[in-house]
């Protein structure tokens, strides 16, 4: 698959990506969850989010990406990622749920997440395959009035910092497991050589917070309401835009990636993961270039 994704490989992702639904959701694309939006300081009570609606938070990021060649072909990674969520979606994969995260309105708030992860790379063939190693860190905040600023690490070894957030907390937090990116400028969806140029897929564990929140409920375990246990799995997916490997060194990769959750990690996971992010990729998504 050099320039395009073949119809063979777009029906093999959908029933990989189908890996991530449990047996009693198998009628939707993504595992159900609630979420209660009323526990952020500010916000108001949303019914459109309870009822087991949401299949997963969508939104953009920004990584710091610093790469050590090893050879011509082969080198390791280390990445430091900024995610800002943008909106819910519903089960489907397709229709936006109302919410105010990330609005413009007086109860509006904003989440984001920080993600530190590293591991290889192996270039054949004009791609570039990822392959994420089980070590690094996964935190997921609520910026209450959504002013949060932030400031690149130097590297990908280092952490993001942050201003004006003193009133965030912490609703989540886990740990890389596995995971594995392609990149191919050669795709006829890579859009004048820049945009689309791969997709990945990693997976954390993940764990909500009890405690540490302005309110009594405002802590992951208030805002993420449904099912209860929830879910002790993130999955990661996206799409990113071209980089260069191959030249080392610190480097800005941008791109989209939605975040769903589940009770255990596919098998295979990561192959299920990355199926998610080339079928997205394929679709082609309408909050980035056409």
């Amino acid at each position: 698959m050099k320039t395009a994704i073949t119809k063979t490989a777009l029906a093999a992702a959908f029933t990989a990506a189908m890996g991530v639904v449990s047996n009693g959701a198998l009628a939707a694309l993504f595992n159900p969850f609630s979420v209660t939006e009323a526990s952020v300081p500010g916000a108001l009570a949303n019914p459109a989010l309870l009822g087991n609606t949401v299949g997963k938070i969508t939104g953009d990021y920004t990584e710091m990406a610093t790469f050590s060649p090893i050879s011509a072909t082969t080198g390791t990674f280390a990445v430091s990622l900024l995610w800002n969520a943008g909106q819910y979606v519903a089960v489907n994969g397709s229709t936006v749920l109302a919410s105010q995260l990330g609005n413009f309105s007086p109860n509006q708030y904003g989440m984001y997440a920080l993600f530190e992860g590293s591991g290889g790379f192996v270039t054949s063939g004009g791609s570039t395959t990822f392959t994420f190693s089980p070590v690094g860190s996964l935190s997921l905040y609520i910026d209450p009035l959504s002013d949060t600023a932030f400031i690149a690490p130097a590297t990908g070894s280092g952490a993001w910092t942050t201003g004006l957030s003193a009133d965030d907390y912490l609703i989540a937090y886990g740990v890389p497991q596995s995971g594995t990116g392609t990149l191919t400028p050669g795709l006829s969806t890579c859009i004048g050589g820049g945009i689309n140029c791969g997709s990945f897929g990693t997976t954390t564990s993940f764990a909500l917070t009890t405690t540490g929140g302005p309110t009594p409920t405002a802590n992951g375990a208030g805002y993420f309401v449904s099912p209860d246990p929830f879910y002790n799995f993130s999955f990661q997916s996206g799409q990113f835009d071209n980089f260069n490997p191959a030249a080392g060194g610190t480097q800005t990769v941008v791109g989209s990636l939605d975040a769903a959750f589940g009770a255990a990690i596919p098998e295979p996971g990561s192959v299920a993961l990355l199926s998610i992010g080339l079928l997205s990729l394929a679709m082609t998504r309408t909050r980035r270039g056409k």
